[in-house]
């Protein structure tokens, strides 16, 4: 059975369509009487959107369900897809908590009520009928106050049984007027201990090289070959990673064409680069990790050992695993090349 290690996937875009729908049925007709029958639904759930804001609008509709009672329902369904039908032995699962308290609380109670969200997820992501390694990374958001966002990193600080990093989320074309206190939060970040990444680069709008020095990955980044090619050797000096996710720049309509994506493998692979491949929001898509992996080998933007490289580098640039770092042993037999083979999606 081949390995994957998936990076950078929302909660909120992880639920697949037919989960969702289902839960819909059964517990939100309102919002299932919106739509003609499940086909329409799967249609408007996971069709191509013209920008990125208008794709992100897609996660109010799944945050709005995952509260404190449902979200042991939906991540067990996640957890059980993942590792039946796309073989992951680990998986950072990245979301804001802050939106999962109910919107009616007043500010300090929904930071309050945050650490529960996190010992939630964390407690439901630990199955033992599918044994993944799990761990959580909490997101910034570029639509929520100071506040907010500092008490998001405070509770990373706080709980890293099950948080292993922080990242920054909500479109990276509306950093700008905040970039400074976004500075800040990341410095802050740091400081603390936190591992980072960061929603960057994703798209022409989101380039922004003052908040490059204090990640450790790239969420995205395919703006940095494409467009800024002579940044690569300070992200490979760093030892950053790009988080690549290919279906998500169709559906935003960041890209045209996935070939377009070429150019990014090829100027990263040259200029020393690690790239993960992952999903972003598998279920927004109804596209799992390994037919990522297969659409870029049929494409022939990749090869086979560039495959091999990318699923190698998800492992090495993982940033938790229970107890510290797994023995090497362990390490050694996942990443073992003639065990790394790209297992073809049957659709």
């Amino acid at each position: 059975m081949s390995l994957h290690a998936e990076l950078h996937r929302h909660l909120g875009g992880s639920v697949v369509p037919r989960v969702l729908w289902r839960y819909f049925e059964r517990h939100s007709p309102d919002l299932s009487r919106r739509f003609a029958d499940y086909s329409d639904f799967e249609q408007f759930y996971t069709r191509s959107r013209n920008t990125l804001d208008e794709y992100l609008e897609l996660h109010t509709l799944v945050e709005s369900v995952q509260t404190f009672e449902t979200l042991p329902y939906f991540i067990y369904r996640l957890i059980r897809g993942a590792y039946i039908f796309e073989n992951l032995a680990y998986l950072e699962l990245r979301y804001t908590p802050y939106l999962r308290t109910p919107d009616h609380w007043d500010q300090s109670k929904r930071i309050a009520g945050m650490a529960e969200i996190v010992e939630i997820v964390g407690k439901a992501s630990q199955s033992h009928d599918y044994p993944i390694v799990t761990s959580q990374i909490l997101c910034m958001h570029s639509r929520l106050p100071y506040e907010v966002n500092r008490a998001i990193v405070d509770l990373a600080a706080q709980m890293p049984d099950y948080v292993c990093a922080v990242d920054l989320a909500g479109g990276d074309g509306h950093y700008g007027a905040r970039l400074e206190e976004f500075v800040s939060l990341y410095a802050y970040a740091r400081s603390l201990g936190l591992k980072t990444t960061g929603h960057l680069y994703e798209t022409s709008e989101g380039c922004y090289p003052d908040l490059l020095p204090y990640l450790q990955r790239i969420g995205h980044g395919i703006q940095i070959p494409l467009k800024y090619p002579e940044l690569l050797r300070e992200v490979a000096a760093r030892g950053q990673c790009l988080e690549v996710c290919p279906t998500t720049y169709l559906k935003t309509g960041t890209l045209q064409d996935l070939r377009q994506l070429k150019v990014v493998f090829d100027r990263a692979f040259e200029a020393g680069v690690d790239i993960a491949i992952c999903t972003d929001n598998a279920g927004l898509h109804n596209v799992r990790l390994p037919f990522e992996y297969e659409t870029l080998l049929t494409l022939d933007i990749l090869g086979f050992e560039e495959l091999e490289a990318c699923q190698r580098s998800a492992f090495r640039h993982a940033f938790a695993w229970p107890h510290g770092q797994p023995p090497a042993s362990m390490l050694t037999a996942i990443l073992q090349p003639s065990d790394v083979e790209v297992a073809p999606m049957v659709r």
